[in-house]
């Protein structure tokens, strides 16, 4: 033979070794079973055809099988098509059987499935976890406002983590507790003076139910007075009230002067009429003159009147003027 077709055949056959190592992995198959795991070679084989990596699978038997645990590799096959995490199920249910927490396979890949974390649920089981809640406001009933922040400690319900909701809900309860409880207080001086009453009245309400913790305790880290809110309402319902009242005021005030303006304008009509009226006398003076209604003696009496009214008019304004000299 050439030597091209040797190397040919020796590249081949090396190619062709490693494609059945990868199918057949014989290291693993050897390994699980100085482990303990009993599992066949086909099975591997039928894994990798599935698409699943053996190495997972066999890696979580022999973990598990040596801290105590009956699991198969089907089960294992099947969370890991599910597109679960199958080390860290593993993980969570070593971790759960040493703190003596009951937690099944099935229950762990259930929460593994859902979402969280379960290895972090069974450590937050075992070690409870503290949260602080945001900054939350509340007005006593004297008006004076504090803001209060509280540190809440929760242990993980292992039976509630699948469906139970999450730390979100704990912390909007709790303020919603401190607001609450703020708000039912006569007086910001007695929150101040016993914090821990809020605390009490929070715990004492169950907010844990329906959730995937279990409070353990809910302690007032800091609380501080905020603004008076009573007296800067009051300051705005003044303010109110006076726009509302010059309003009004100036209502009334345009209501008098279109009066006035209305009085005037029927007093300036009524002169036009006595001026139309003096200056129709004349005429009709006239008029008597010729029908013969008005004698010339009358004519003198009607003049001498007219000027002994226009005299004591001209009296009565000349000593009008006296008087307010007088006075100034």
């Amino acid at each position: 033979m050439e030597p091209i077709i040797l190397i040919a055949i020796l590249v081949g056959g090396i190619f062709a070794f490693f494609i059945f190592l990868y199918f057949v992995p014989v290291n693993l198959w050897i390994t699980a079973i100085f482990s303990g795991v009993k599992i066949g070679l086909f099975d591997l084989v039928f894994m990798r055809v599935r698409k699943v990596p053996p190495r997972i699978i066999v890696e979580g038997l022999i973990t598990s099988t040596k801290a105590g645990l009956q699991i198969t590799a089907s089960d294992l096959e099947t969370h890991f098509l599910a597109s679960g995490h199958v080390p860290l199920v593993i993980k969570a249910l070593i971790s759960a059987d040493k703190a003596n927490i009951d937690l099944t396979f099935q229950q762990a890949a259930a929460i593994d499935l859902a979402g969280r974390d379960v290895f972090d649920a069974v450590r937050t089981s075992v070690d409870p976890q503290v949260i602080n809640t945001p900054i939350v406001a509340a007005v006593a009933q004297d008006g004076i406002q504090l803001k209060a922040q509280a540190r809440v400690t929760l242990r993980a319900n292992i039976s509630r983590l699948v469906g139970g909701a999450g730390e979100e809900t704990i912390l909007a309860r709790v303020g919603e507790g401190i607001v609450t409880s703020i708000g039912s207080s006569a007086s910001h001086k007695s929150v101040l003076e016993n914090p821990d009453r809020i605390s009490k009245l929070v715990l004492g309400k169950g907010l844990d139910s329906g959730t995937a913790f279990e409070i353990l305790s809910i302690d007032i880290a800091d609380i501080d007075v905020g603004e008076n809110i009573g007296a800067k309402l009051q300051t705005d319902q003044a303010g109110a009230d006076l726009k509302v009242a010059e309003a009004r005021a100036e209502e009334r005030r345009a209501m008098a002067v279109a009066v006035e303006q209305e009085m005037k304008a029927k007093t300036q009509e009524a002169k036009a009429k006595v001026l139309e009226a003096e200056a129709q006398i004349p005429m009709a003076i006239a008029e008597a003159f010729r029908k013969g209604n008005l004698g010339i003696m009358d004519y003198y009496k009607l003049k001498n009147v007219q000027a002994d009214t226009s005299m004591r008019d001209s009296i009565a304004e000349s000593a009008k003027d006296d008087t307010n000299d007088e006075d100034s």
